[in-house]
């Protein structure tokens, strides 16, 4: 059950190989990875245990040592976005999958435009990797973080992880 009342959110910047990732973390688990687009002012800077961790995987993740993440999320979002995210867990690192077949995954076969939708607000980038799902046509759709980081992030996994 979740606690009611005001979470402290704690944020810290981990210097990625494709540019700053804000990573917010509650007690619970992580809240956001982000590529800020302007500077992080509202909430208490520092590092929790949590966010360390979080970073410590995504270096990992990109020094090509690491294809999976458990860190534990705190994701905040409607019953629709959080069934979206919890698939995206499932997709293979070095796969892609449509919007469609994440779509038919939830039980929700006509509800395309709606998944993609909820990928693109999925506030914990590369954890939950929204950068996995392309169009139906193969080509790479809108990404949060910009197409060239998508782009980089697909090769990377298909380069390093792809078995």
């Amino acid at each position: 059950m979740k606690k009611v009342g005001i979470d402290t959110i704690v944020v810290d910047i981990y210097e990625s190989p494709i540019g700053p990732l804000c990573v917010k973390a509650s007690d619970a688990g992580i809240v956001e990875v982000i590529f800020p687009h302007e500077g992080v002012h509202e909430e208490k800077r520092g590092q929790s245990p949590i966010a360390a961790m979080c970073i410590s995987q995504l270096v990992e993740y990109f020094e090509g040592k690491r294809s999976t993440f458990n860190v534990p999320l705190d994701l905040r979002g409607t019953p629709f976005q959080l069934s979206v995210w919890r698939t995206l867990l499932l997709i293979p690192c070095g796969e892609t999958w449509s919007y469609g077949k994440v779509a038919r995954q939830i039980g929700r076969e006509k509800a395309v435009r709606a998944v993609g939708g909820a990928n693109h607000n999925n506030p914990v980038s590369i954890i939950v990797p929204c950068h996995r799902v392309i169009g139906s046509d193969g080509s790479l759709t809108g990404y949060g973080g910009g197409l060239w980081r998508k782009e980089w992030l697909l090769e990377h996994e298909k380069n390093i992880f792809k078995r």
